[in-house]
């Protein structure tokens, strides 16, 4: 049996919980290929490095601590947004399972997992996420708060296809926190079509989406007083010393943020402040920059109705709910294949 067909793990008798974790990082023997992105993107121009590799352990936590910033409205947006429309959400699909894309501490996940509680629907909960270290953690709690909920933790780089848990199961899919702004356009169309081929007749896809809005809240949003967003994207350079034997000093850049209005995009970078060598040791590669030069480490596009809906019917899915804050910060959209 391939993965998307093996019955999901049984919650066990007595309604015993049952956690199942498959790390297929460590099956491929690589994390995330990081050695060929790295050279990719260290000798490319500009360079870049994909953001996935933000997220170790460190980067993880520091991210939780971004999510309770006031100057990031993204999460506590989102969540009222979730409080609001959950109910509505498992009434429609009526899952008996949620799968979630970089569930990380899986926090706001518990609104539709109480919800689907609720409605007596809640068997199981599918964790795809790059960090063992979180995905564990937040299994551990839930197995304690939600009595015989089956978990499977499927550590993984859910940028390219990979089988999803719980198969034949009525399945509520989940890509929250706007972490489909993360990729370039080419490769949000792509991963949502990747979706589109894994979904079942009945499941359903609830997408977070950032939009559109004044440029200073943006900004703020991902430069912070309190400098955790700066410690967030310097460590990206934590794990290439760590990871490939590199020699970054951390204090020789500095974290800074731009916004590409032609894109719709915030970009992250870290910006040399003088001209410098870096080795990477494990790849016997030598990188040069000049003063000023940065390395890009994330994108995040923001959207309007009408790019979801394009963005939405390239992959071949289609909008069946739109539900956005007051202040037309946020929106969650509920999307099913054509």
């Amino acid at each position: 049996m391939t993965p998307d067909t093996r019955p999901a793990p049984e919650s066990g008798t007595g309604g015993e919980s049952a956690v199942v974790v498959r790390n297929l990082l460590h099956e491929q023997d690589s994390p995330f290929e990081l050695a060929a992105d790295a050279r990719r993107g260290l000798i490319s121009q500009p360079k870049t490095m994909p953001p996935k590799y933000l997220y170790d352990a460190r980067g993880s936590e520091l991210f939780e601590q971004i999510t309770e910033l006031p100057e990031y409205y993204q999460t506590r947006t989102e969540r009222g947004i979730l409080r609001r429309v959950a109910p509505l959400v498992v009434d429609r699909v009526r899952p008996t399972v949620l799968i979630e894309f970089g569930s990380g501490s899986a926090f706001k996940t518990r609104v539709l997992l109480d919800e689907m509680r609720r409605a007596g629907r809640l068997e199981g909960y599918g964790m795809l996420d790059v960090s063992e270290s979180a995905s564990r953690a937040a299994a551990a709690a839930l197995i304690r708060d939600y009595p015989g909920l089956s978990i499977e933790c499927v550590i993984t780089d859910f940028e390219h296809a990979q089988p999803l848990p719980f198969y034949g199961n009525r399945r509520l899919l989940a890509f929250l926190g706007s972490t489909i702004g993360n990729f370039e356009a080419d490769a949000a169309r792509d991963f949502l079509r990747g979706v589109t081929g894994r979904l079942q007749a009945e499941d359903a896809f609830l997408i977070g989406f950032d939009l559109v809005k004044q440029l200073d809240v943006l900004l703020r949003a991902y430069d912070d007083g309190a400098g955790v967003t700066a410690a967030f994207n310097l460590n990206l350079l934590r794990v290439l010393n760590r990871e490939l034997d590199a020699d970054f000093n951390l204090e020789a850049f500095e974290h800074r943020v731009r916004y590409d209005e032609s894109e719709a995009r915030i970009e992250m970078h870290l910006v040399s402040r003088r001209v410098q060598k870096v080795r990477l040791k494990k790849l016997d590669l030598e990188v040069e920059f000049a003063a000023g030069e940065s390395l890009r480490t994330e994108l995040s596009h923001k959207y309007t109705r009408r790019s979801v809906e394009s963005l939405l019917e390239e992959a071949g899915l289609v909008l069946d709910l739109w539900e956005t804050d007051p202040d037309d910060l946020f929106a969650l959209c509920l999307a099913r294949r054509r």
